[in-house]
């Protein structure tokens, strides 16, 4: 038997339709749609099957729109294949908001709650900082100890920092737009294959984040989570965590720090597993891991074919 992570996209993934075959095919995806519909007093349902794309890309609505996505697939799994998360994952893991799926697909959050959480946490990063302070830029065909260099050298006392080392040779660095256009400025005169800003609307994961962190923290106060039924490997850490208060604390330092995803992977495989499945809107993240380390299955489950071939695999 495969020994499996389950993992979840973050923001960049969400699409205008998504669930939309879900919600026709399966009840189960219908009642969390409906759920987080309630949660949030919004139809984020009717933006996430009809757009309009800038309206459902606001990082407000994206992140809990991505978690409903997520979860729907979560769900039906469970309901339509009878399979529980514990039987048939080792570990759970999510890139940025997806470590929000990740907990509520593993017990640690009501859908509810996760959906509240993540407008919370949108607002708060796209407040934190002003519109055009921030920027982020990927740099391919560079390791983690380069990036970080070139942005200990671009700073000039202005925040850059990794944001995501995503593996493969691509570091997404985040901070004060100036700082940025100077980074990316010297990892091409460096020979960076490549350095490209990214179409975003905050600098994420970076210290210009603090604000959100701080918001996050009073709310995560309000609304802990419980102890997962499958450990999580944390995105700050890479490592895998199971004790509640430990999570609260890096979902705190996880708006801020470094999204170790290249690490995590490696940490899946030194746990023993040997397949990761993506479970929810589009497939990046199966990508990344195949990226990272062949020798590991990675595909990704989002449709109702999708599902259905999985559920032949448990």
């Amino acid at each position: 038997m495969p020994v499996r992570a389950f993992v979840f996209p973050g923001q960049g993934s969400q699409a205008v339709g998504m669930g939309r075959e879900l919600a026709a095919a399966f009840a189960p995806a219908r009642e969390v749609f409906e759920e987080v519909d309630e949660a949030l007093k919004q139809k984020l349902s009717t933006l996430m099957f009809e757009g309009p794309a800038e309206t459902l890309t606001l990082t407000a609505n994206a992140q809990p729109a991505l978690m409903a996505m997520s979860l729907a697939v979560v769900r039906v799994i469970e309901r339509e294949g009878g399979v529980s998360l514990p039987e048939v994952a080792t570990l759970v893991a999510g890139h940025s908001l997806g470590e929000y799926s990740a907990l509520a697909a593993a017990g640690a959050f009501d859908v509810a709650n996760a959906a509240r959480l993540l407008r919370l946490r949108g607002e708060a990063m796209q407040q934190a900082v002003a519109p055009g302070v921030g920027a982020m830029a990927a740099l391919l065909g560079v390791e983690l100890d380069q990036a970080a260099a070139i942005c200990a050298e671009a700073g000039e006392g202005e925040v850059v920092e990794v944001a995501n080392d995503n593996g493969g040779g691509q570091v997404v660095i985040s901070g004060a737009a100036a700082a940025v256009e100077r980074a990316i400025a010297l990892a091409k005169a460096k020979g960076v294959k490549r350095a490209l800003p990214l179409p975003v609307s905050a600098p994420f994961h970076c210290a210009l984040m603090a604000p959100a962190a701080d918001a996050m923290a009073k709310a995560l106060a309000a609304e802990p989570p419980r102890a997962p039924l499958v450990p999580l490997v944390a995105n700050v850490t890479a490592q895998p965590v199971s004790d509640p208060v430990e999570i609260r604390d890096l979902l705190v330092q996880q708006v801020t720090a470094t999204v170790r995803w290249r690490e995590s992977v490696a940490t899946m495989k030194a746990e023993g597993v040997d397949t990761v499945v993506e479970l929810g809107a589009g497939k990046v993240l199966a990508g990344l891991v195949k990226r990272i380390d062949p020798e590991l299955a990675a595909s990704s489950v989002g449709t109702p074919a999708e599902i259905e071939a999985f559920l032949k695999t448990v």
